[in-house]
């Protein structure tokens, strides 16, 4: 599960940013959740988090409604 959605959230966020050679998505799997930490070039954060934080927001209710059949709550933070 964790896999198919570190992937799907790959493939957005190379869609939305200048540099998608650059783009890393790292799960670490915790008691119950599982984060995934984007790191993007520091030119395209502002690309991933958006006006108002609206594009941010929008992967993670992407990435949380596609985990919903597993048991794990899956959490997206961009890492600077």
């Amino acid at each position: 599960m964790s896999q198919t959605a570190q992937l799907m959230l790959e493939r957005l966020v190379k869609a939305l940013v200048e540099n998608p050679d650059e783009v890393v998505v790292t799960p670490i799997e915790g008691d119950g959740t599982v984060v995934f930490e984007v790191q993007v070039n520091p030119d395209d954060s502002g690309k991933i988090i958006g006006k108002k934080g609206r594009t941010i927001n929008a992967l993670r209710t992407i990435i949380k409604s596609s985990a919903t059949t597993g048991t794990k709550k899956v959490i997206m933070e961009l890492v600077e």
